[in-house]
């Protein structure tokens, strides 16, 4: 599984490199096209808002892979260790949870909902560029389930200590 999420991290984060060297590109055509061409270009703020979403979720999902997101955890880490390990076990059912219902389930059906539906500035439809949705949402899913089962068995530590208390 370790190797699933390194391959699956390496992916990620080359896809988030990428999306991020498309969005400067476009928004820098944008400008130029703006302010230089005296033509605004209606297809590419279009563009840079659906580039901006995909790496932003994609983002988020490789932000989960490594722990990074934001963690209110400080009166936890001064809880017993076993006590530490049920509420971080509590957390990552509710992210997965929250993860399922929402991006997972809501994401296909918002999907679904807009398969059909025409872009005015993109020759495409708005139903394949919602795929960030649940696309995010499994990856998440993976990166909950992959962390959750090293914190019960012991690989991780319930609640990571990447910055000193300061007091």
């Amino acid at each position: 599984m370790t190797s699933v999420k390194n391959v699956l991290d390496r992916v990620l984060t080359w896809v988030c490199v990428a999306l991020f060297a498309v969005l400067v590109v476009d928004v820098t055509w944008q400008v130029f096209a703006r302010q230089v061409l005296d033509q605004p270009s209606g297809w590419s703020e279009e563009l840079a808002k659906y580039l901006f979403i995909w790496l932003g979720l994609f983002g988020s999902a490789l932000v989960f892979g490594e722990r990074g997101h934001i963690a209110v955890d400080f009166a936890v880490k001064k809880l017993p260790e076993k006590v530490k390990i049920a509420i971080t076990a509590v957390v990552q059912l509710a992210i997965l949870a929250f993860t399922g219902l929402v991006l997972i389930w809501g994401g296909f059906r918002v999907v679904d909902l807009a398969w059909d539906q025409n872009l005015t500035g993109l020759p495409t439809n708005v139903g394949p560029l919602y795929l960030a949705l649940p696309i995010s949402g499994i990856l998440i899913a993976f990166y909950t389930v992959y962390h959750l089962v090293r914190i019960l068995v012991g690989a991780e530590s319930a609640v990571e200590d990447a910055e000193p208390d300061v007091l």
